[in-house]
């Protein structure tokens, strides 16, 4: 179910696509929590970061908790949620050092001090 409703209807085979029917079908919170998955979907893939308001306040209208609390978040920082769902830069980069430099902490974790894992990370390639 879960990767029918993550997945872009038009690569769903059409079993799958009438299996989804039947069920969203049966359950109104489940067809709302597809439509709200797959709208933010299309705006964090064609970046457009201007609909987010509007897409808190469909949130909001609806019954559904687990999203309330999504969109709360969303809204403690929303100037960054638009800016990373509309500019075309990213942290990736930056983010993939940092995740090294902590794995190569935790390897280490216990066994040495900072003066070693300052040399590790200076001299890993």
């Amino acid at each position: 179910m879960t990767r029918w409703i993550l997945s872009r209807p038009e690569t769903l085979t059409e079993i799958e696509q009438l299996r989804l029917k039947a069920v969203l079908a049966n359950c109104p919170e489940l067809e709302a929590l597809t439509g709200h998955v797959r709208s933010f979907a299309q705006m964090l893939t064609e970046r457009q970061g201007e609909r987010l308001p509007q897409w808190l306040d469909a949130v909001r209208q609806d019954d559904l908790p687990s999203l309330h609390t999504l969109a709360a978040g969303i809204d403690r920082d929303r100037d960054a949620v638009i800016a990373g769902l509309t500019l075309p830069w990213n942290s990736g980069v930056v983010e993939g050092h940092v995740n090294r430099i902590k794995m190569l902490k935790r390897q280490m974790f216990g066994r040495a001090g900072f003066s070693l894992l300052r040399k590790r990370v200076l001299l890993a390639t």
